[in-house]
């Protein structure tokens, strides 16, 4: 629904810093559901084809092969791909395992339809997760006042109605591929995002 793909090249379960690192594909069209931010994250991108618009706080850049971004906790980020070509970003999430629930659980759903068009979960489970993961991730609008009134409102109802924060038939894939070489050559032995390309937004 959103037109990404994603391959986890480190699991932050097994990896020594809790670290995740994946190759996500993005389709023409495709991009992140909502801007937002995470409390306790750090995110760190490394575009290997295509190109990927960016906004990092107030600053807007789009990047190409070879262009890194880094966004640092509590930062508000939105991006999306751009032009004809797909995307392919190497991307990691420092520390990862709150994370990759939260964004297992929402490509489960996404791949089961069970999204809108922009790839938003119905708004009950929206709020039985968000509540669920709110050190991992906040909407950038509304205001914080604002969605914790919603969803302390919506996810008593959506737990009521059988809705999860997660999901385990989402949180493992019985598709496995072999990841690409050239992400898989961005990893330093640490199996961390090598983050000392030139021209970092």
């Amino acid at each position: 629904m959103t037109g990404e793909r994603a391959v986890v090249l480190t699991d932050p379960y097994e990896h020594p810093e809790s670290v995740l690192v994946a190759h996500l594909l993005v389709a023409p069209g495709g991009r992140v559901a909502l801007a937002h931010r995470h409390p306790e994250s750090r995110e760190r991108f490394h575009v290997l084809s295509g190109q990927v618009g960016f906004r990092i706080g107030d600053v807007e850049r789009t990047l190409g092969p070879g262009d890194s971004a880094e966004v640092p906790v509590e930062t508000i980020h939105d991006w999306w791909q751009v032009g004809e070509e797909a995307a392919s970003v190497v991307v990691e999430v420092d520390p990862g395992e709150r994370f990759v629930e939260m964004v297992g659980t929402f490509f489960g759903l996404a791949r089961d339809a069970k999204v809108d068009r922009k790839g938003m979960p119905h708004p009950l489970q929206l709020a039985v997760t968000a509540s669920a993961y709110r050190e991992t991730m906040v909407p950038a609008t509304p205001p914080v006042a604002v969605q914790r009134l919603a969803f302390g409102i919506l996810a008593p109802i959506g737990r009521m109605m059988g809705r999860k924060a997660t999901y385990a038939e989402y949180l493992e894939s019985d598709v496995v591929v072999e990841p690409d070489p050239a992400a898989l050559a961005l990893l330093d032995t640490g199996g961390r995002l090598r983050f000392d390309r030139p021209r970092a937004l």
